[in-house]
């Protein structure tokens, strides 16, 4: 018997009716205060980098973008000490272990070296010049 689910094929959640009713809310309601400042963005701005202050990633993502030209949405939330909770609920929402987390129209592309990987074969472009913006589905 499967124990959890499959959301869309490529990770796995907790099935909510393995959840309690007494939790569901709290659980619902865990941070959704941030990820609804990350969506928010994702719906405006054509490229979010969401990370931590004095984090060599991060800052090497915005100099990527910056250096096409481009000015990128930073979110940045705390340092490596500060807001860890804020930033693992953004981890648990998008499945993606690190920081930054580099969106581009709406889709998560990964992190600086993703970002760099996309931006030396020219998919960042690509991506970019498409009318296509993925948005929540909520």
């Amino acid at each position: 018997m499967n124990q959890t689910s499959q959301a869309d094929d490529s990770r796995f959640i907790l099935e909510p009716r393995r959840i309690h009713a007494a939790i569901r809310e709290r659980i619902a309601n865990n941070q959704r205060d941030i990820v609804e400042e990350v969506e928010s963005a994702l719906s405006e701005y054509d490229i979010v980098i969401v990370g931590l202050k004095q984090n060599p990633h991060v800052a090497k993502a915005r100099r990527l973008v910056e250096a096409k030209g481009l000015t990128p949405q930073m979110l940045i939330y705390g340092s490596y000490l500060g807001k860890w909770r804020r930033r693992n609920a953004l981890k648990m929402w998008t499945g993606w272990p690190t920081f930054p987390m580099v969106f581009v129209k709406g889709v998560l592309i990964g992190g600086a070296s993703d970002l760099e990987r996309l931006t030396q074969s020219g998919e960042l472009s690509s991506l970019l010049d498409s009318n296509d913006r993925i948005s929540s589905v909520r």
